[in-house]
């Protein structure tokens, strides 16, 4: 059965989506805290979203981005905004189809049904899964994990962005500004501590595998990926 996650602040809208939409035999989910859209997605992990443009504290450009920093799951926006460039945001900043309010359900069932299938079923392309690989380390990028010998740890989204930063850029430095651009979008609200607090847990990421000293800092430039110079802690 696959899952469906409703962010709507309409309460008689969200509520007629996931009345008609369980007809259908999916599971739905609707999400009442708008504060915490991020903690529902990663509690709930939807197989399809519908998501909203107005919404209170942030709008659903801001969560689609959100949702894109962990997850390809397809996006469809329902709004009553119907100007072209309403749509055209909505693609850009990671959604996958836009429905305009008033709508039928209908249409949203029709929609519905053609994304699940091209993400999961039939016309569903059959990728292998991706992976990095530097001097024997593995990084699994859909599973979250890291893989040194016989060890394995398991990664956030953020220490799995910046461990792939590490292996892509190594052995050379992965800058400051470019892992900030790479985890968050947008830097002025990022405090310079928060990085290093990411690195930090990185290290000790790197620590559980047993390889000391794999995160270099290079003073004023960034940070620099050590694998193969380090000795393994098998104790």
């Amino acid at each position: 059965m696959h899952s469906i996650l409703i962010i709507e602040d309409d309460p008689k809208i969200a509520e007629h989506l996931q009345t008609y939409i369980k007809k259908y035999s999916y599971d739905v989910n609707v999400v009442t805290v708008f504060e915490r859209v991020m903690d529902e997605f990663r509690t709930y992990k939807p197989d399809l979203v519908l998501l909203d443009i107005n919404l209170p504290s942030f709008d659903g450009y801001y969560w689609c981005r959100q949702i894109r920093k962990e997850s390809i799951c397809p996006v469809i926006f329902i709004s009553a905004r119907v100007g072209e460039m309403d749509q055209v945001m909505a693609l850009e900043n990671g959604g996958d189809d836009f429905i305009t309010k008033p709508f039928h359900p209908e249409i949203v069932m029709a929609k519905i049904r053609s994304h699940l299938r091209r993400a999961y079923g039939e016309y569903a392309i059959q990728a292998d899964e991706r992976k990095l690989e530097r001097e024997g380390l593995i990084l699994f990028l859909e599973r979250l994990e890291l893989v040194f010998q016989t060890k394995t740890v398991t990664l956030s989204k953020n220490e799995a962005d910046i461990i792939e930063s590490l292996m892509e850029r190594y052995p050379r430095v992965a800058g400051r500004e470019d892992l900030l651009e790479k985890i968050w979008d947008d830097q002025a609200y990022v405090d310079d501590n928060t990085l290093n607090v990411n690195i930090t847990r990185v290290r000790k990421k790197f620590e559980a595998l047993g390889i000391k000293g794999a995160v270099e800092t290079v003073r004023g430039a960034g940070y620099r990926l050590h694998v193969s110079w380090q000795e393994v802690d098998d104790s």
